[in-house]
């Protein structure tokens, strides 16, 4: 009897190997050929930076091409629903970004459901967030809005740009935070947004700091706060919101990389290991904070976490602001 045990546990123990090799020798064997990351907006923009500045050195650390394929649409769903219907096989991974989060709360119905289609890798990178005004301004604080906010309820506009995203949804929760009756007024784009800011049609405005850098420097535009946990090294006389008597307002943008649901383990550990390897490069990180972008990269489990508790914080704010469903 203790032979054939250990006979049929050997004859287990076989079996059990048989079926491990082929996965290990695909994960191995991966990245076999190019890889493919499809961005949901145009070229142009700090998020297009952001991936043209990594993937290059994510595709050395990985041996392999990486194309960037920007599929622009409201909301990020075309380039979204082409990664949840592609093969889970770490060939076709997702730039996720703030809107991605915000998708369900914004729109009547989704093909995809980004926490049960896609396999977090990795947060990669946070932006931060501004509010502004015109250089030649009479408000020179947070506090000096709020007040001429509070005199005259309705006086005082914010501007914003695209309905649903990170900006615009910054500035429905300042309003709410501060309590105070602020307009929104959304723009097509920051262009629009900054011309209006600049020359007054807009008392302050809530954008990515990256677009608008330049111009704060320059001094065409008066930078109020920044909305991020700390101050931003270039910027060390510009204080946060939470410093600027707002408690707890923090707000920014973010991106990350997801495959398709189902995509390998292993494949996805990998691809996490060689990202969070590019993202801690002193030159990468350089080139990065001079943009206003900051290096963020996050385990699988954290971003996956992360994901969630993103789509639940925006979803609270559609849900008080009341912005209709599309």
């Amino acid at each position: 009897m203790p032979i054939s045990r250990r006979v049929l546990l050997g004859s287990a123990a076989l079996a059990s190997a048989s079926l491990v090799r082929p996965v290990l020798a695909q994960a191995n064997a991966w990245p076999a050929r190019p890889i493919r990351v499809v961005l949901g907006f145009a070229p142009g923009g700090v998020g297009d930076f952001t991936a043209r500045l990594v993937m290059p050195r994510l595709s050395e650390a990985l041996g392999q091409p990486i194309v960037i394929d920007n599929r622009p649409s409201a909301g990020g769903i075309i380039a979204a629903e082409a990664v949840a219907r592609s093969a889970p096989d770490g060939y076709t991974l997702l730039l996720l970004t703030t809107t991605n989060s915000t998708a369900a709360s914004l729109y009547r119905s989704l093909s995809y459901d980004v926490t049960r289609d896609f396999a977090p890798i990795g947060r990669m990178t946070a932006f931060d967030h501004v509010l502004l005004t015109a250089a030649n301004s009479p408000y020179r604080s947070l506090q000096e809005v709020f007040a001429a906010a509070r005199a005259a309820p309705g006086s005082i506009n914010i501007g914003s740009i695209s309905v649903g995203n990170a900006q615009h949804l910054g500035a429905e929760l300042l309003r709410r935070m501060a309590d105070v009756d602020l307009t929104v007024v959304p723009y097509r784009s920051t262009p629009d947004l900054v011309n209006a800011t600049a020359t007054g049609d807009v008392h302050i405005a809530s954008e990515i700091l990256a677009p608008v850098l330049s111009q704060i420097q320059g001094g065409r535009l008066r930078a109020l706060a920044m909305t991020s946990a700390t101050r931003f090294p270039l910027l060390p006389e510009v204080p946060t919101a939470v410093e600027a008597g707002l408690p707890d307002y923090v707000v920014g943008s973010w991106n990350g990389l997801a495959g398709p649901a189902r995509t390998p383990p292993a494949v996805v550990e990998r691809i996490n290991r060689e990202m969070v390897r590019v993202l801690a490069d002193g030159d990468v990180r350089a080139r990065l904070n001079e943009l206003g972008v900051q290096p963020a990269a996050s385990s699988p489990e954290e971003f996956a976490a992360f994901l969630r508790s993103e789509g639940a914080r925006w979803g609270r704010v559609i849900e008080a602001a009341n912005i209709p469903k599309q």
